[in-house]
């Protein structure tokens, strides 16, 4: 056998030389590559984010939410959650975001006061839905993603995220509602829209901060509430002072979204930008989740309240007062006239397709 070459001196301070130039470069890359993992671990970018639900019902709509981002966000952000009127009165929320007192919000367009034409739809829209899929399908292929951004790009300062169903609307109450006319009088917290629906029967609605709810349905300031469905009921304790749980429900999906303060989210890189979106995402399925299978067990299995019914007779002319109510919502605006249409379109096409979808 012959003995392998030797390397030459030339040869060997040539590698050496490479070595070193691929070490420095390495260095390079790895500092690169670690030093702003390194500084957001001591300076990370800070959110306050608030919902317009309590501490009861937020463990469940949100808090999971902001656990899994700041965990995956790794060091990099950190999203304070804030409850119903912590930082500031719910009916403040909107302006406190567009100032930048907070970066982001959850709740639907009327209850925080937006100033669009479209915020009439936010939270319970009589009757403009049946289950809580159908309002993620209304946005993604019925056009109101595009007409909600549009409405929200005109408005400086402020981002429009994205819209997720929750529960439906029913009314619970401390004396039963049994008919129409048992609503007269009938003192309740509600969602504005569905509140003024309603008005036309004498229910009367009256809003009070959420954490009072409770109490003032236990002293009598409060017949009752007109805000959401059974789970939510059971879960913030209002199951335990109304005695009544009206079965006959307004509309099947609560319709809210996540805003953002506009320079927070400019402010945000690219990364962080996409995970608060799909951290987003994940409360929306989560929360159908929750409100689907919570609003079917509490209904046959929940003890607490006594279910009553408003006869079919009667509560068909209900729904046929809110073709009314539509067109008066219509005519607001063309922009209104198109959510309206886009629902009226959805409910004609879920009618003809029939089972399972109606």
């Amino acid at each position: 056998m012959t003995d392998k070459p030797q390397p030459t001196s030339t040869e060997n301070n040539s590698r050496r030389d490479f070595v070193k130039k691929v070490g420095t470069g390495t260095a390079g890359i790895l500092a690169a590559g670690t030093a702003p993992y390194a500084f957001s671990q001591s300076n990370p970018i800070k959110w306050r984010l608030q919902t317009y639900s309590g501490a009861p019902l937020g463990a469940h709509v949100v808090l999971p939410q902001i656990e899994s981002f700041n965990k995956i966000a790794h060091g990099q952000m950190e999203i304070e959650l804030y409850y119903a009127d912590q930082l500031v009165p719910t009916d403040e929320l909107f302006r406190a975001m567009q100032n930048g007192t907070i970066d982001a919000v959850q709740s639907d367009d009327a209850t925080m006061a937006s100033p669009v034409d479209i915020s009439v739809f936010g939270g319970y829209f009589p009757f403009s839905t049946r289950f809580s899929l159908d309002l993620p399908v209304l946005f993604k292929y019925y056009g109101l993603d595009a007409i909600w951004a549009e409405a929200y790009g005109e408005v400086e300062n402020v981002e429009w995220i994205s819209a997720g169903a929750w529960d439906p609307c029913h009314i619970f109450t401390k004396e039963p509602i049994n008919s129409l006319a048992d609503m007269k009088g009938k003192r309740v917290f509600g969602v504005p829209t569905a509140g003024k629906f309603l008005s036309r029967y004498g229910l009367v609605p009256v809003t009070l901060p959420w954490d009072d709810i409770e109490v003032a349905i236990g002293t009598g300031e409060l017949d009752g509430v007109a805000w959401c469905g059974f789970t939510e009921a059971y879960e913030v304790g209002w199951a335990d002072v109304c005695n009544y749980a009206l079965l006959n429900n307004i509309t099947g999906a609560w319709c809210g979204s996540y805003f953002a303060n506009s320079k927070s989210w400019n402010a945000l890189p690219p990364n962080l930008q996409e995970l608060f979106r799909m951290s987003c995402n994940d409360s929306h399925y989560y929360r159908q989740v929750w409100y689907w299978g919570g609003e079917a067990d509490l209904r046959v299995n929940g003890k607490k309240m006594e279910l009553t019914q408003i006869p079919t007779e009667e509560w068909d002319q209900v729904v046929e007062d809110a073709k009314e109510f539509w067109e008066e919502l219509a005519s607001i605006s063309p922009r209104t006239r198109k959510v309206v249409d886009a629902f009226r379109q959805y409910a004609d096409t879920m009618e003809q397709v029939g089972y399972p979808y109606r």
